[in-house]
């Protein structure tokens, strides 16, 4: 009886949760028609005019990550390469990996994935034995270590999988977060992705809520 009861409050405030966010997104699209609605000719010309330059710099901005060597995953060969990348881009994350570290490899391939989403981030990597003075200067001792430097500084550190959740099985979307965290790159949760979280978590309140109450009728 009060599992049921607290199942139906979790999903009452669920369903509130999503209401109040479609009503919301609701009212933001109606502003936004009525607005369309009340422009005269030369307004809305303008409008157009002022989104197109916005496209066209948004396409600029692109090829300029592009020639810099955003949109890929590469290796640099060397700690002076090191410093001229991240003198060119202002946003970088820096793989420091050894072959022989079965870890990088599943780094490797997060990291492949998210530099092809995220080009307004340089993803590099570069091999610890061809990096003494660097991992020294920047106390490198756990590998597989992700640098996060942002204007040319070193902001942040993800060292190992610790902020992964400790496991070899973190989703990219995990380690999207972790770098978003750091404001490394853009991240932004959609609301299905929010919604989805919300309805896992009431899952498992669900689920514990029947194991107490099963303990508690074994006494």
């Amino acid at each position: 009886m009060e599992a049921n009861a607290s199942v139906d409050m979790f999903s009452k405030v669920l369903e509130n949760q999503l209401l109040q966010t479609t009503k919301l997104v609701e009212e933001h699209l109606d502003s936004e028609i009525q607005k369309l609605d009340q422009m005269d000719e030369d307004e809305l010309e303008r409008l157009k005019e002022k989104r197109l330059e916005a496209l066209r710099k948004a396409q600029q901005q692109k090829q300029e990550w592009l020639s810099k060597g955003h949109g890929e995953y590469r290796e640099i060969p060397s700690e002076r390469d090191f410093f001229q990348e991240v003198k060119e881009s202002k946003k970088v994350v820096c793989h420091f990996y050894r072959d022989s570290t079965f870890r990088c490899k599943i780094l490797d391939r997060h990291l492949a994935i998210l530099s092809k989403k995220h080009l307004e981030t340089k993803f590099l990597k570069l091999n610890v034995e061809k990096a003494p003075f660097l991992c020294e200067r920047l106390r490198i001792k756990v590998i597989p270590t992700l640098a996060l430097v942002k204007d040319g500084k070193t902001q942040d550190f993800v060292v190992g999988f610790s902020d992964l959740g400790n496991t070899d099985d973190f989703t990219t979307e995990t380690l999207e977060w972790r770098l978003g965290c750091s404001d490394i790159l853009n991240y932004r949760r959609n609301l299905e992705q929010t919604s989805q979280s919300w309805k896992r978590k009431l899952f498992e309140e669900r689920n514990m809520i029947q194991t107490l109450m099963m303990i508690r009728n074994q006494f």
